[in-house]
């Protein structure tokens, strides 16, 4: 606002308000469902709940104690979770850097990655309490 007129983002931020008490807690609950509906656009998210599905299914079939369970869905959660931060990553890498970089790629894959890695840790995981 160096030039004294408001650009189109000051007055986006301007006219944000910031709700308080209980109309947060619903606020923000809003948002977390639109965070949601916005990742099971992503592929690869809605093959995450089917992989959890299907985990589901076998630990049924083998036996499974419900320690194993609490641990397959935290695990299967965190994967979300870093899977959500993954997609945000990628959307913010697209809309500043929306030409190839090295830098937007290595982000991207960076947060690959991590997601890769909870995919192997969740496997392992679901392999042992199935197998053994």
């Amino acid at each position: 606002m160096s030039n004294g007129k408001a650009t189109p983002e000051i007055l986006a931020a301007n006219s944000i308000r910031k709700e308080k008490g209980i109309a947060h807690l619903f606020a923000a609950t809003r948002y977390s469902i639109q965070g949601f509906k916005r990742l099971y656009q992503e592929a690869a998210f809605r093959h995450e709940l089917l992989a959890f599905a299907v985990g589901l299914a076998l630990f049924i079939f083998v036996g499974a104690d419900l320690f194993e369970y609490v641990i397959f869905t935290i695990l299967m959660m965190l994967m979300f979770c870093v899977e959500a931060l993954n997609t945000a990553i990628e959307e913010l890498v697209d809309r500043i850097s929306p030409e190839i970089s090295t830098v937007g790629r290595n982000a991207k894959d960076l947060g690959s990655f991590a997601v890769f890695c909870l995919i192997c840790v969740n496997g392992v995981f679901a392999a042992y309490v199935v197998f053994f």
